[in-house]
Parts: structure tokens; C-alpha cells; sequence
């Protein structure tokens, strides 16, 4: 492959469909107040910086922001939009989470994700595709990175 990055964007795959350098790019979504009030209800983090406007407005930031977590959480959602993770056996596990600048209620986030390794397993059957994540705002600025790894189905 030559020095610049395959951006992918596709439908059901496998793991042979993609290489080490391959950049998947998810759907954005726009962070709502019913985002954060239902994230702090299913997780019980119900921190007044998240949930509480009077609060937040005290704070460095002037207003609430998203929960870390729910912001990773969008990352992996929005990315399974791509198709390529349809065919994933096993979660693996994250890596070198990094909350990098807040997320705001109003504010876009996207998914990419470039391929870090891609490597078979034992089992012929399966691969496993370790991949970094960069969640990005309406700015292109990017707000979370991680590092997440998938034991992915073969052909």
C-alpha cells in the first residue's frame, strides 16, 4: 500500500477487508441535555457538572458537559454504522483513553478509527484488529482518543 491512508466506509466485512493505515469513519451524532440526563440515570453517574445547568454555569466551562464515558461509548456505537464491525466475535477491551477537550451539549461528534494492527489468530477462523479511535467534534478538533481492540470473524 502506498504512503497515504485507504479512508473506508462500507457495508457488512470481515477481517481480510481491511490493513494496517485503513481509516474508518463513523456518523456524527449531536450531544442533546437528554443524552446526558439519560447516560447519568443509566450509569448513576449524577455528577452537578453534568445535570445541573446552575451549577455547570459556576464552573471554568460556563456549562455542562458530556460524561467521559458516554462520549467513548458514542465512539464505539456510532462506528458499528460502518458495517465493519458486524462481523466482530469478541470485544477486546480499550486502551490509552484520553479525554482531550469537553463535549458540550450542541456539539457533533464523529468516530474515526485508523488500523493499528490486523493479525490472525490460531483459529482460522477469526483475526483480531486493534484500532485507534480519534472522536472529533463539528471543528474537526478531537476531543477523546482510545484504543480498542475486536477478535473479528474470517471468511
Amino acid at each position: 500500500m502506498g504512503m497515504a491512508d485507504r479512508r473506508i466506509e462500507g457495508t457488512q466485512h470481515y477481517w481480510e477487508d481491511l490493513e494496517v493505515g485503513d481509516v474508518l469513519v463513523g456518523p456524527g451524532i449531536t450531544v442533546t441535555e437528554a443524552h446526558l440526563v439519560s447516560w447519568a440515570g443509566l450509569t448513576g453517574d449524577i455528577v452537578q457538572f453534568h445535570v445541573d445547568a446552575e451549577y455547570a454555569a459556576a464552573t471554568p466551562f460556563g456549562q455542562r458537559v458530556a460524561h467521559g464515558p458516554l462520549t467513548l461509548a458514542f465512539g464505539l456505537g456510532l462506528m458499528t454504522h460502518t458495517g465493519y464491525l458486524g462481523n466482530v466475535v469478541a470485544w477486546l477491551g480499550l486502551d490509552e483513553v484520553r479525554a482531550l477537550k469537553p463535549v458540550f451539549i450542541g456539539d457533533t461528534v464523529h468516530p474515526e478509527a485508523r488500523m493499528l494492527e490486523a493479525r490472525p489468530t490460531k483459529d482460522d477462523g477469526r483475526g483480531i484488529w486493534r484500532m485507534a479511535y480519534a472522536m472529533r467534534n463539528q471543528a474537526g478538533e478531537t476531543v477523546m482518543s482510545f484504543v480498542s481492540s475486536f477478535m473479528v470473524a474470517r471468511r
